[in-house]
């Protein structure tokens, strides 16, 4: 779910909400801040897929025709 906070600015980019559940994912992940590994190696070994695919499928139905009449997938 997307974090909210009051002095945050709003990002007005497609996906936002996604984007950044995706990377408080990464950087929270065990991988990242215990074993110091690259978030992109965390990424190749299966780590947040969920999210990883949610954010995919909205950054695809941005090029999707229609999209127009369905919106776009994710939050």
């Amino acid at each position: 779910m997307p974090q909210y906070y009051e002095d945050k600015e709003e990002d007005g980019r497609a996906c936002a909400g996604i984007r950044e559940d995706f990377k408080a994912c990464l950087l929270q992940h065990d991988c990242v801040v215990k074993e110091g590994k690259m978030p992109s190696q965390c990424l190749k070994e299966g780590h947040c897929r969920a999210l990883q695919t949610t954010f995919f499928e909205c950054k695809r139905s941005m090029l999707d025709t229609r999209s127009r009449f369905r919106g776009r997938k994710g939050y």
